[in-house]
Formats: structure tokens, C-alpha cells, sequence
């Protein structure tokens, strides 16, 4: 089974028994990759580089046995 879920605000990808979890980047208050920062929180990012944090997620979808592709593509990059 596949979950594809937003709303974190960070890319993350989790397998947990039979079910994956895609979770997409974020259009607002990026957060830094689970584990690589001190704490949660929104990332601190210069106002020139913020497209680079934000982005737009698309899954192509064919019927049969293929896993999803899915593509997390920044908003500038």
C-alpha cells in the first residue's frame, strides 16, 4: 500500500510492515530533512534561496505491478 501525504513540510519517504509513506515537499515554512537538524522547526533560509526549499510534487501512475513515480521538484533549480 502506498500513502502519498503533505503538510509536514519536509520530503520524506517511510516504510512501515507493507505500507510506504511519501510525504511531499512543502509550499510554505520549510522544514529541515528528518534527523539532520537540533530540533523541529521551520528553517531559517535567505529570501533569495527560499524556491529552492518550496516546491510541487507529481506522481505518475500507470495500472500494474511498477512501483509510483514520484517526482519532488523545487519551485526554482
Amino acid at each position: 500500500m502506498t500513502v502519498l501525504n503533505g503538510h509536514i513540510h519536509q520530503v520524506m519517504q517511510k516504510v512501515e510492515g507493507n505500507v510506504t509513506f511519501h510525504t511531499a515537499r512543502s509550499t510554505a515554512f520549510p522544514q529541515p530533512a528528518p534527523g539532520s537538524a537540533p530540533s523541529p522547526g521551520p528553517m531559517k533560509v535567505a529570501a533569495g534561496d527560499l524556491r529552492k526549499y518550496l516546491g510541487i510534487a507529481t506522481v505518475d501512475f500507470v495500472r500494474g505491478g511498477e512501483p509510483l513515480a514520484i517526482i519532488d521538484k523545487p519551485l526554482v533549480g
